[in-house]
C-alpha cells in the first residue's frame, strides 16, 4: 500500500477539520498535522482554552480566541487557529470534518449532532458517547450525506481495520480484541509487577512464567498472585463494546476471560476449548493482560487477531519466521502493538473526508451495550461520578451484554449511569437498570437513545 498515492485526493485538496477537546489526543493531533500534506486543523474548542493556548504557544501556533463566529471567521481569514469555547464558533469556518475528542457523553453528542446539521463529518474519539448512541449519531450522518467514522489511533478503529484486513486476505479469526491499556511488567531480580504506578511483590510469577501443560491452571494461578492489581478496567470493555457493534463479534464471556499472558501466548490461549484453549466457540472478542519483563517489549493498548492458517504447512513456515504460531501449526497471531492516538488519526480523517472510507457502514447496529454490576450496596439518592483516571465509577463493575431497550428492569448502559442519582437503593450483585435512576433532563445521550431504541438501530 502506498499511502502517498491513496492520499493524492487529500494532498490536491486538504482536508480542514475542527477539533472538539484538546487534551492529550487532540494537542497530539494539532502537533503532528503541522508535520504532514493534507491536513489542517482550522479551530479547537474547549473548556480550559488558556491551558490550549498555552500549549498552542509552545507548537508556535497562530491562534485567536474567538467568541463569535464573526470572530472565528475573521481569525481564520488572516490564517490563525480559532480557539473557542462554543461549537458553533469552531464549526464557523465551515471545516470539512469534525474530531470530536472530549471525552464526555453528553457533550460529544451535542458537538456530533451540531456537525452534521452544518454539513460537517464526525471523527468520532469519544467512546463514552459512540458506545450508547454510536449507530445512531452514524445513520444521521448518513442521512446527511456527510461522513461519520472512529478513529484510527484508538483501539476500536485499529481492531477493525485488522480484522477486515483478515477478511479480505481470507483469513478466519478465532479471536481478537486488544491489551488491557498498561503491561504487567515482571522483574525477575526482585520478583515485583509494576502495573503503571502500582507494584506488588509477586515472587511466584517466575515458577509460572511457562503455560506448561494445563493452561487453565497456569493463568489462574498468574491471576491470583496478581490479584492485588486491577485485571479489569471500563476503557477496555467501552471499546470493544465499540467492535461488537461494528463487526458484530461478541464476547465469550461478559467480563471477559482476561486473562494475564504473554502475548507470544496468545494464539494457545485464544482458540477452542477441544485444542487446549479457552474459547467456548470461535470468532469471539476479549481482552488480555499483557505479562512481561522489562526486557521485552511492550504491547500495551494494542489490538491483536488470532487466525486459521490454511494448512499445517503454512503455520509450519510462519512458526520458522518467529510468528506466534501452535505446535500443531493451525493457528497463529497477527497483531499491532501499540496506538498512537492523534499521530495516527489523520489516516481516518483523510480517509473519511476524501476516499469515502469509514470503519463503520450501514450494518452498524447495537449488538451490545456496556453495563454494571453494583459491587456494593448504595443508597438512594447517591450520586454516580467517576473518580479518578480510568473512567470508572466506583462501585460498578463493567460487563458487555446483549444491547436491550432502556427501560424498567433492562440493564442501563453505563455512560447513561454517569453522572446520575440513584432513585432508590441498590444492592451489591444487582445488575444497574434505567428504573434505579433518576432519569436527567435534557440530556442528549438520553434522548437520542430512545430514538435508537426506537427505530432498531
Amino acid at each position: 500500500m502506498n499511502f502517498m498515492q491513496l492520499f493524492k485526493p487529500a494532498h490536491d485538496n486538504p482536508v480542514s477539520a475542527a477539533l472538539a477537546g484538546a487534551g492529550e489526543f487532540g494537542l497530539s493531533l494539532i502537533a503532528q498535522s503541522r508535520r504532514m500534506r493534507g491536513l489542517t486543523i482550522t479551530s479547537a474548542v474547549d473548556r480550559d482554552p488558556a491551558r490550549v493556548a498555552a500549549r498552542l504557544a509552545t507548537l508556535g501556533v497562530a491562534y485567536a480566541r474567538c467568541d463569535s463566529p464573526r470572530e472565528a471567521k475573521a481569525a481564520h481569514a488572516a490564517g490563525k487557529l480559532v480557539l473557542a469555547e462554543s461549537i458553533e464558533v469552531a464549526l464557523a469556518v465551515a471545516p470539512d470534518m469534525l474530531v470530536e475528542a472530549t471525552g464526555h457523553q453528553d457533550g460529544a453528542v451535542a458537538h456530533a449532532l451540531a456537525a452534521i446539521d452544518a454539513g460537517v463529518g464526525v471523527v468520532m474519539v469519544s467512546k463514552e458517547a459512540e458506545c450508547v448512541v454510536g449507530p445512531a449519531l452514524a445513520a444521521r450522518a448518513r442521512k446527511a450525506g456527510v461522513p461519520y467514522t472512529l478513529v484510527e489511533g484508538d483501539q476500536p478503529a485499529l481492531l477493525i481495520s485488522l480484522l477486515t484486513w483478515c477478511e479480505a486476505l481470507g483469513l478466519p479469526v478465532v479471536a481478537a480484541g486488544k491489551s488491557s491499556e498498561y503491561d504487567y511488567v515482571f522483574d525477575p531480580a526482585t520478583g515485583a509487577v509494576t502495573w503503571t504506578t502500582e507494584r506488588t511483590s509477586a515472587p511466584s510469577i517466575a515458577g509460572l512464567w511457562a503455560l506448561g501443560a494445563d493452561r487453565r491452571a497456569t493463568m489462574s494461578a498468574r491471576a491470583e498472585a496478581l490479584a492485588a492489581l486491577p485485571q479489569r478496567t471500563v476503557p477496555d470493555f467501552c471499546e470493544m463494546s465499540l467492535v461488537a457493534n461494528a463487526t458484530g463479534m461478541l464476547a465469550d464471556r461478559a467480563d471477559f476471560h482476561a486473562p494475564m499472558t504473554r502475548a507470544t501466548e496468545l494464539p494457545e490461549i485464544y482458540i477452542p476449548q477441544a485444542d487446549g484453549g479457552l474459547l467456548k466457540s470461535c470468532g469471539i472478542l476479549d481482552v488480555f493482560n499483557c505479562l512481561r519483563r522489562p526486557d521485552e517489549a511492550s504491547f500495551a493498548g494494542g489490538v491483536f487477531a488470532v487466525v486459521e492458517w490454511a494448512d499445517a504447512a503454512s503455520g509450519a513456515l510462519f512458526r520458522g519466521k518467529g510468528i506466534p504460531t501452535t505446535a500443531d501449526g493451525k493457528y497463529g497471531l497477527v497483531y499491532n502493538p501499540s496506538h498512537l492516538l492523534g499521530v495516527e488519526a489523520p489516516i481516518s480523517i483523510l480517509s473519511a473526508a476524501r476516499l469515502a472510507n469509514t470503519s463503520v457502514d450501514e450494518r452498524y447496529r447495537q449488538v451490545v451495550d456496556l453495563t454494571a454490576v453494583v459491587t456494593h450496596d448504595m443508597a438512594a439518592g447517591h450520586v454516580l461520578d467517576i473518580v479518578g483516571n480510568r473512567h470508572a465509577v466506583p462501585g460498578l463493575e463493567p460487563r458487555l451484554t446483549q444491547a436491550a431497550r432502556v427501560e424498567g428492569a433492562a440493564a442501563l448502559p453505563y455512560y447513561m449511569a454517569v453522572g446520575q442519582r440513584l432513585g432508590r437503593p441498590v444492592k451489591a450483585g444487582h445488575i444497574l437498570t434505567a428504573a434505579d435512576i433518576v432519569a436527567p433532563n435534557g440530556s442528549l445521550l438520553w434522548s437520542l437513545r430512545a430514538e435508537q431504541d426506537a427505530v432498531g438501530n
